[in-house]
């Protein structure tokens, strides 16, 4: 399957980059585009979270809820965006005009990638290698990584997001950095005219 833009990580930061993205669908620069997100949920940290200090979240919100009524919402709300279960990325392959991305048990092709996973050491993902380094904003005791990065760009159309970026592990923040994401994607869409997606009442 080929994509012009394939999420992988089903957390804060994909689901968020996810969310923006479909909601420009109805825009002329984004409306024909094939997005998929690679829903990879079971390393992320929000599995264990709990959360009293994010806003607009109600106290005592539990981050597995989170990440089910955000597939949920992702669903309902935009579901031309194909969400690919029970797969895990092995390698990033980079072509001349393309990405491939192999899993567990399919190819996919895409224009542009966005790697969201959790930034402990175990991530394993071949091709990503020479881009590790030790996470600047992690203790380093804990022994995190990040993917070097500009502003979330790995390389052209390779982008990253999230603790991944080396951003801090907070909810908000990883939520922030996928939509930053979304709409740095959305002005390359737009001919690199900058561009926001706001609902208005």
């Amino acid at each position: 399957m080929v994509f012009n833009t394939l999420i992988i990580g089903g957390g804060a930061a994909g689901l968020s980059c996810a969310l923006v993205l479909g909601s420009a669908k109805n825009k002329p620069f984004a409306k024909d585009k094939s997005i998929g997100i690679i829903m990879h949920q079971k390393t992320s940290h929000l599995q264990n979270a709990l959360f009293n200090n994010v806003l607009g979240l109600q106290p005592a919100t539990l981050g597995e809820n989170v990440l089910n009524d955000g597939k949920t919402q992702l669903e309902n709300l935009y579901p031309h965006i194909e969400q690919i279960e029970n797969e895990k990325v092995s390698s990033i392959e980079k072509t001349e005009n393309h990405y491939i991305i192999t899993t567990n048990t399919h190819v996919y092709q895409s224009e542009i990638v966005v790697i969201a996973v959790g930034y402990t050491n175990l991530m394993t993902i071949k091709g990503l290698e020479d881009y590790i380094g030790p996470h600047p904003r992690a203790a380093t005791e804990k022994d995190r990584i990040w993917l070097k990065n500009t502003d979330h760009l790995i390389e052209k159309n390779l982008y990253v997001a999230g603790t991944l970026a080396g951003w801090r592990s907070q909810f908000a923040m990883a939520c922030g950095s996928g939509s930053h994401v979304a709409t740095d994607i959305l002005t390359l869409w737009n001919d690199g005219k900058q561009t926001k997606i706001h609902d208005k009442i």
